[in-house]
């Protein structure tokens, strides 16, 4: 491990439809993290509020700038003098029924440096298993990435993760964020494999914090967050149950998985799908 590296974490829980106890479940996990010298700590999606019914989000929703989700995100970071990413909030829109999933950034110290609002949204069909994420959620469409120690991070939400072009034009990454809440059906057939891909093809850190459990809604999410490095190497995984996932950002390690295999460099076609280059 290099001198330069970057001590990042995943919490997993297993959240509710009740936002003041999953933050007070969030915080000791935080503070583990923590104390295992993490820089940067990774909630998952819907880690406020996994209610019983979709529309408990939408009735939980804050205002840009104003709630208690937000408030806690920016009291840990500035508790805890960490990078603090809120995997998702939902964040008011025009639209009374709907509302945005927006992953926020806290910089050491409190104050916000990003957000993003979840582009692509989940439709799912299977027997009695049935979701559809556009009934109360209006689509982001800004990809984004920020600055942190460890260089440049794409924020991403769950099924964001089907997409590989999201990240292809957010230039040179050292980590991708994944916030989940992945169903057990979709986690078991594609959730590593999606995860290594877009490790592999960047040549990047893949950080992704889940829901992972049997909900009190009867939902089961698949769990297993994860640190994969740039060789689709898994890092630290926990497979069920609240708990934190820890690991190191190595830049000397993505350098060299560039260096024995560049094929960022090699790539022909960013011309003519209109990305800028690397």
């Amino acid at each position: 491990m290099s001198a330069n590296s970057f001590r990042v974490a995943a919490v997993q829980t297993v959240s509710g439809g009740d936002v003041t106890q999953n933050l007070r479940d969030i915080e000791p996990l935080v503070r583990e993290a923590v104390a295992q010298a993490a820089q940067l700590v990774l909630l998952p999606e819907y880690f406020g509020i996994l209610g019983a019914h979709a529309s408990d989000k939408v009735a939980a929703r804050e205002a840009e700038g104003d709630g208690p989700q937000q408030a806690f995100l920016e009291r840990m970071a500035r508790e805890y003098s960490v990078w603090m990413i809120g995997g998702t909030v939902p964040i008011a829109t025009a639209d009374p029924s709907r509302v945005r999933s927006a992953s926020l950034v806290f910089a050491p110290g409190g104050h916000r440096v990003a957000r993003y609002d979840k582009i692509h949204l989940f439709a799912f069909s299977q027997g009695e298993e049935r979701y559809d994420e556009g009934k109360t959620i209006e689509a982001g469409d800004a990809p984004l990435a920020f600055e942190a120690p460890c260089g440049r991070v794409a924020l991403s939400v769950c099924y964001d993760l089907r997409f590989p072009e999201l990240y292809r034009g957010l230039g040179d990454l050292a980590l991708i964020l994944v916030p989940s809440a992945f169903t057990a059906v979709t986690g078991a057939a594609h959730w590593h494999v999606l995860l290594k891909a877009r490790a592999i093809e960047n040549q990047c850190y893949v950080l992704a914090a889940a829901q992972g459990g049997l909900h009190p809604n009867g939902r089961r999410t698949y769990g297993h967050s994860v640190l994969i490095d740039p060789w689709g190497v898994v890092v630290s995984e926990r497979p069920e149950g609240p708990g934190v996932v820890i690991g190191e950002i190595d830049p000397a390690r993505i350098a060299q998985v560039r260096r024995e295999l560049p094929a960022l460099k090699h790539r022909r076609l960013q011309r003519a799908f209109g990305e800028g280059e690397r």
